[in-house]
């Protein structure tokens, strides 16, 4: 089978979670062709197995469309108005606008569930003609149908209340968004020769798997581990914005996943909080596989087979330092059990992610600790320790997540946001009990295995983590129960297992197509194919069997 993989800012060109569940994919399933289309930055790429190969790049969150790698449009046809006037003819202008006004208008409109729909795939029929949307995105004449649907009966009251500066930028926006109908994705001998397009996010990246299924009818698969549609609301950046352009760029967003969902023949959420996202945007039950991340059980099997190392006296923490993490609650809590039982360490092991805001982030939190517990020191000429260490994940004290979840008793997970917990899988791999909140899917991940408790409660979890603490004979059990359930559902061959499943499940239900140079099935009779004597008189007869 010969499979479109459609990746954004990840495999092949970028490390994290999303690019090595990419590559554990392709290696998994050595049986398949996989042609690799990457959205976003390119890269150094990552080595690629025999069975897959990068076929198309695209680039298209820079700044200016006209550097867009893979674009099918002219430099010059980019940038102005005045441009996109020469590149467009009288009837190509029509179809434009006609086309964005029905997009716009079901942006903007209260109950409207189509227009979006055909105002953009009447875009995509143009792009696909013209070679692009040569600066039309970004025209004058698409500010003004943006703003005549604004101004339109029905309209909402946030898509209403927008000035100019909200229109222009959102245009701007849009332009952005839409940048993959202009790719040179769109042919025969590219996406139309493969079995089934697999988008590994929402969003812009099954933008091209839609538009596929539209020009061939090739099957969407579409796999969602963190759904775009919550990480827009949840983005810093938006609450910077004013209200209606806030408004009109989560209807933008929530109507581009309505429709991938619409389309997709099957969509694989990685947890049931992400399915109940895609439900509430329409997405059909009937189409939905819940498909759990898989991670790699045997790096922490050394770990997991000795429940008894750990200090007992040890919390843990794990992760990425950024204040949906709530490293502040956490401080809290632990100054609360440190009342209660003073000889408890916590440790804070952070995993690198390269973003400004978490040094930020990192350094009033140390600050935090450092006020909540002085350095102390045993005697009169010893020196000071803090209770509280704060290390990196690789660094000398913490040199692997194996040694780090090996020298816990109990792990603990503070978030007030999360979408699938990774840090708690792979401490239930090492037979951790683990305390949580309980946020995302923390609860599905954990079932009963685990202590969950609720967000921004300090108190809470101070008190669950000392119940644990005080009693091992209970963290053992718990922990023993939690390697269990990771190892029944959260392993890479369970993944690999369901996905095989589901391509196959895939090609069955397609249409067959035939394409240049492809072989009539049937036209020769299996014996043909089998070594003997009878293939040679078969040949000779004018059957056209070719030799075995």
């Amino acid at each position: 089978m010969r499979i479109a993989l459609l990746t954004e800012g990840g495999y092949p060109y970028a490390a994290g979670e999303a690019g090595l569940w990419c590559e554990r994919l392709v290696h998994g399933l050595g049986q398949h062709q996989f042609d690799v289309y990457a959205l976003g930055p390119t890269g150094t790429a990552a080595p690629l197995p025999p069975n897959a190969r990068t076929v198309r790049t695209g680039d298209v969150s820079g700044p200016d469309a006209d550097t867009t790698p893979g674009s099918r449009v002219e430099r010059a046809a980019f940038g102005d108005d005045r441009a996109s006037r020469r590149a467009y003819g009288r009837r190509e202008r029509r179809r434009f606008t006609e086309g964005f006004h029905a997009l716009a208008t079901g942006l903007c409109a209260e109950h409207d569930e189509t227009s979006f729909a055909t105002g953009l795939h009447a875009l995509a029929d143009l792009a696909r003609e013209r070679g692009g949307l040569p600066g039309a995105l970004r025209s004058d004449d698409a500010v003004r149908a943006l703003e005549a649907a604004c101004r339109a009966p029905g309209a909402r009251r946030t898509a209403a209340a927008a000035g100019l500066p909200d229109h222009l930028a959102f245009v701007d926006h849009l332009e952005r968004a839409l940048r993959p109908l202009s790719l040179d994705w769109y042919e025969e001998e590219v996406l139309g020769a493969v079995d089934v397009c697999h988008a590994t996010a929402g969003g812009t990246t099954a933008l091209p798997g839609l538009l596929a299924k539209r020009f061939f009818g090739t099957p969407l698969l579409v796999t969602e581990y963190g759904v775009q549609l919550r990480a827009h609301y949840l983005s810093p950046a938006v609450a910077d914005r004013s209200v209606p352009l806030r408004g009109l760029l989560a209807s933008l967003h929530g109507r581009i996943a309505a429709e991938t969902y619409r389309q997709a023949a099957l969509l694989t959420p990685g947890n049931a909080h992400a399915r109940r996202w895609q439900e509430k945007c329409g997405a059909d039950r009937a189409r939905i596989r819940t498909v759990h991340p898989g991670l790699a059980a045997d790096r922490f099997a050394e770990v997991g087979e000795d429940e008894e190392s750990g200090d007992p006296t040890t919390l843990v923490w794990v992760g990425r330092v950024e204040p949906a993490k709530d490293l502040v609650a956490l401080l809290h809590a632990f100054a609360e059990i440190r009342a209660r039982q003073p000889d408890v360490r916590l440790r804070i092991v952070a995993v690198p992610t390269g973003e400004p805001d978490a040094d930020a982030y990192l350094t009033h939190c140390k600050g935090f600790a450092a006020q909540l517990f002085p350095d102390e020191a045993p005697g009169a000429h010893a020196v000071g320790e803090n209770p509280v260490s704060f290390e990196e994940l690789g660094g000398p004290e913490a040199p692997t997540l194996e040694d780090t979840y090996a020298s816990a008793a109990v792990v603990v997970l503070s978030s007030v946001v999360e979408g699938f917990p990774t840090s708690l899988v792979e401490a239930m791999f090492c037979a951790r009990a683990t305390v949580s909140t309980d946020v995302g899917a923390v609860v599905e991940v954990i079932g009963g295995t685990g202590l969950v408790v609720p967000p921004r409660n300090p108190r809470a979890l101070a008190d669950a983590c000392l119940a644990l603490l005080r009693e091992p004979e209970r963290r053992y059990r718990l922990g023993a129960a939690a390697r269990a359930r990771a190892l029944e559902l959260f392993t890479v061959e369970q993944n690999l297992a369901a996905f095989r499943g589901i391509y196959l499940e895939l090609l069955s239900h397609a249409p067959v197509r035939h394409r240049p140079g492809d072989g009539v099935p049937f036209a020769h009779p299996a014996e043909a194919h089998v070594p003997g004597s009878w293939t040679h008189q078969a040949v000779t007869a004018g059957t056209g069997a070719p030799d075995a």
